[in-house]
């Protein structure tokens, strides 16, 4: 199962890049969202790995919370100001950062972003991601198939936070589109008119918020029976919520992520279905470009078909959609992080 998932990515890239060379003065940053999610932690772990298998020098940064913009910026200059060849970014805010970005590139490093693509995506030398669009879209089919009639959905979303950064327009607008619902305008999220949405939420991406928001739409709407998260930590903080008020079962709760904590929760069933992505996949890919363009000026080509390259995304549930291709949570766990 794993070389079927991951090993479409891996050859990809190989065949693009070649053999490394030795890099014992190369240095790359990684600049985090936050260095407490696990998505982030594995991320580094991957980056970290790869760096030292290379001979490469890894100096990472994050921001306080999700949505520090004036972090990450302060991180890429003091990158520029290192000396390195190149910067691997999760950004916060993606239209915000592209004149810090432009800067970097300006001063001739490499820039890849990792998992959320900038606005536009252009302003990256290269974007390494899940796509995240399928990833909501999967997890949509899913909702839909699951609750059957979906003419009697109250859909909660639970989103990132009002800067909209473009992996949470990605993951909501998937969601929506998967379960049938008309979008406005792609690029953002809650311009829907479907009466069925009973509130956009923001969450932080973190359980705290997950709860607060939670509450907020049972209080809108005690009879919320579909629940889109951005992640699983949000999700966790859902299900608190839904304990609390007797709910637990009333609910169809999905996420994004796939973390193992979050696999974990589908095994246990506070978390319906969730997509799992490869973080660790995503650094250690971005190290090796980076790698490659320090020695030989050569950048990395994206999927064919797409505008970044794909680092690969599968639906973990143990309660199967037909027609929605997923995997069990026990595969799940075998290829989970964090």
């Amino acid at each position: 199962m794993k070389k079927l998932l991951l090993g479409t990515a891996f050859a990809t890239f190989a065949a693009a890049g070649g053999a490394m060379a030795d890099g014992h003065s190369t240095t790359v940053c990684l600049i985090t969202k936050t260095d407490t999610n696990p998505f982030f932690v594995k991320m580094k772990e991957g980056a970290e790995a790869k760096a030292a298998e290379l001979g490469m020098t890894l100096k990472s940064f994050a921001g306080k919370i999700d949505g520090d913009h004036e972090t990450q910026v302060q991180a890429i200059e003091t990158c520029i100001l290192d000396g390195a060849k190149g910067i691997l970014i999760t950004a916060s805010d993606t239209s915000s950062i592209v004149p810090a970005v432009q800067q970097a590139r300006d001063a001739g490093l490499v820039v890849i972003a990792l998992d959320t693509p900038l606005t536009p995506i252009e302003a990256a030398d290269a974007t390494f991601a899940t796509d995240n669009f399928l990833a909501g879209e999967l997890i949509g089919k899913w909702a839909a198939g699951t609750i059957g009639d979906t003419s009697t959905a109250k859909i909660g979303m639970m989103n990132i936070n009002v800067s909209q950064p473009t992996v949470g327009v990605l993951r909501n607008q998937g969601f929506l589109q998967g379960f049938g619902i008309d979008l406005g305008d792609p690029a953002k999220w809650g311009d829907e008119t479907d009466p069925r949405i009973v509130n956009n939420e923001v969450t932080n991406a973190n359980e705290e918020g997950g709860r607060k928001s939670m509450e907020n739409l049972l209080t809108m709407d005690p009879g919320v029976n579909v629940l889109y998260t951005i992640n699983e930590p949000a999700a966790a903080g859902a299900h608190e919520t839904l304990k609390d008020f007797g709910k637990v079962g009333d609910v169809i709760v999905v996420s994004v992520d796939g973390g193992c904590p979050g696999v974990q929760n589908v095994a246990d069933g506070a978390i319906g279905a969730t997509s799992q992505q490869y973080p660790l996949l995503m650094a250690a890919l971005g190290v090796e470009a980076i790698k490659k363009w320090a020695d030989e000026g050569i950048k990395p080509e994206p999927t064919p078909g797409k505008a970044f390259f794909d680092t690969g995304v599968a639906l973990v549930t143990d309660n199967p959609v037909d027609g929605v291709p997923s995997i069990t949570s026990a595969e799940g766990l075998e290829l989970c992080w964090g």
